[in-house]
């Protein structure tokens, strides 16, 4: 496609493999913008086909299930980025939940998906993930780019940094899957230190604070 070509193009030298990076690049009053990339020793075919099995890779602490083999992604238009929550009990049902649609599949080249992911799901806010695939000396650089906006009920400056850590967490299971390209050498997050620098990670970033208990009132004896 001649985008793909002239994008390719335009970013010439900045193809050149390098160490995997990740940042909250951009906030607003009701959004934010967060990026990171990571270079594989994979070919852009090999790095697509493991992009569009998640369950290879996603963090198994960051699904509902808590099962990251449970998710599935369809990569087509409209197609599905889903997990299977197994049903418990005697008589098991099975529930699901949707984490994201795909609007744009392009195999070797690029896969955009809309929706809230994780504790987003259950508030007005929604994301637009684009995760672009670039052919480089010796493998593929992977970028991956979430953007945010609407409601969410907690600080951006909060959520933002907690759903950088998340999101990199992610791809650098993606990256880890592959093989990492020699020389990049980026950890994924620690999920402790995040919590100890901000009043918890993704997932415990929506929950409700524990009211306090209400004293009895005094009485005379």
């Amino acid at each position: 496609m001649p985008q793909f070509r002239y994008f390719a193009a335009a970013l010439g030298l900045a193809m050149m493999a390098a160490p995997a990076s990740a940042k909250v690049v951009a906030t607003s009053d009701d959004g934010f913008v967060t990026k990171a990339s990571a270079s594989v020793s994979a070919t852009p075919r090999e790095a697509w086909l493991a992009l569009i099995k998640p369950g290879a890779w996603w963090n198994d602490s960051h699904t509902w299930s808590g099962d990251a083999a449970n998710m599935t992604l369809v990569p087509s238009a409209g197609g599905c980025f889903c997990e299977k929550i197994p049903g418990e009990g005697d008589i098991p049902l099975d529930g699901s939940s949707q984490h994201a649609i795909v609007v744009q599949a392009v195999p070797d080249k690029a896969l955009r998906l809309r929706g809230g992911l994780g504790p987003l799901q259950a508030v007005p806010a929604t994301g637009v993930l684009t995760i672009t695939l670039h052919e480089i000396d010796g493998g593929t650089r992977i970028d991956w780019e979430y953007n945010v906006g609407g409601p969410m009920g907690i600080p951006v400056a909060q959520i933002s940094k907690a759903v950088d850590s998340v999101m990199t967490q992610q791809l650098m299971g993606l990256r880890d899957h592959l093989g990492a390209l020699d020389g990049d050498t980026e950890q994924a997050p620690d999920e402790a230190k995040v919590d100890e620098e901000e009043p918890g990670d993704f997932e415990k970033a929506f929950e409700t604070p524990e009211e306090p208990a209400e004293e009895a009132p005094a009485t005379d004896e």
